[in-house]
């Protein structure tokens, strides 16, 4: 009996940690979107709300200056769409080929490498990008600078790449190798069964994975700032741009009165954005389960 009160008083206190740990996580979560609401509704309401969204310039630090986001909103849409577009089907495949075929040295290998890419800081992307991808850009299609959206977008798809496969191939490995088996019995074949078995079984782990590759996408910074020429533009393949991200990242330095509130309305569209783009996947997984 003794023993038996002390496992459930330890029980107990493990609970009350994770319970306590779980509250302080969804308080942090409520502070910042406290704080950004408190920080980003003053600018919009004096800059406009139609013009602060959808207004095609911004000239922050002109005599006569101008907020328009919709450039910034614009670029941050093309240029997680096209990393999504690009990293997304090689991650996944990667994911399967590590899971299901790939022998145990080429798997540990490969793991390796991956994890190595995750550990990589996003200045060296960047300067990657700047001195080999920006220069064969512009060589490639001749034009002054090759500091654009193209290349934005090819340094994010490698840098969601990890996040993806990782993610994707512990989901994989979850599924029980009874489901397998039974496909194989049936006459199907191996790669119909991971496809049509293994893969259905592990989606909402994949689609975690794809979440937490589009969310770093989409608040990647510095990477990004060094590759896209950091230009408020309408959005152009191999134009330079400025996404949400860098436009508070290279002004909030030096900014002041109007121009940093607007900066902290930016950074709550770019909240409001994220937040969005999660609400929507778990609605997207939540109807696929109930059917």
């Amino acid at each position: 009996m003794k023993k038996f009160s002390k496992k459930n008083c330890f029980e107990g206190m493990v609970q009350g940690i994770f319970l306590l740990l779980g509250l302080v996580t969804v308080g942090c979560v409520l502070l910042v979107t406290i704080y950004l609401v408190i920080a980003g509704i003053p600018a919009i309401r004096k800059i406009g709300f139609i013009e602060f969204l959808f207004g095609r310039t911004w000239e922050s630090t002109s005599a006569e200056p101008s907020y328009g986001i919709l450039p910034f909103i614009l670029t941050s849409i093309y240029g997680t769409a096209g990393a999504v577009a690009i990293g997304v089907p090689i991650g996944f495949l990667t994911a399967v080929c590590l899971a299901k075929t790939a022998p145990k040295g080429v798997r540990k290998i490969v793991e390796s490498a991956v994890s190595l890419l995750a550990g990589i800081p996003s200045v060296v992307y960047g300067l990657t990008g700047m001195l080999v991808l920006v220069p064969g850009i512009r060589r490639l299609f001749h034009v002054p600078d090759g500091a654009s959206l193209l290349a934005a977008v090819i340094v994010l798809a490698v840098m969601i790449l990890p996040s993806i496969i990782k993610v994707s191939v512990t989901a994989l490995d979850a599924v029980p190798k009874e489901y397998e088996d039974a496909s194989l019995a049936l006459g199907a074949t191996p790669i119909e069964t991971y496809f049509r078995v293994s893969v259905p079984a592990a989606r909402s782990g994949i689609a975690a994975a794809v979440v937490l590759g589009i969310g770093r996408a989409v608040g990647e910074a510095m990477a990004v700032m060094m590759v896209s020429g950091n230009v408020a533009n309408m959005p152009g393949l191999i134009q330079s741009v400025r996404f949400l991200t860098t436009a508070v990242a290279s002004e909030m330095s030096y900014a002041s009165g109007l121009q940093r509130q607007a900066l902290f309305s930016i950074a709550l569209v770019l909240f409001l954005f994220i937040m969005l783009i999660n609400a929507s996947m778990n609605f997207f997984l939540k109807g696929r389960k109930e059917e």
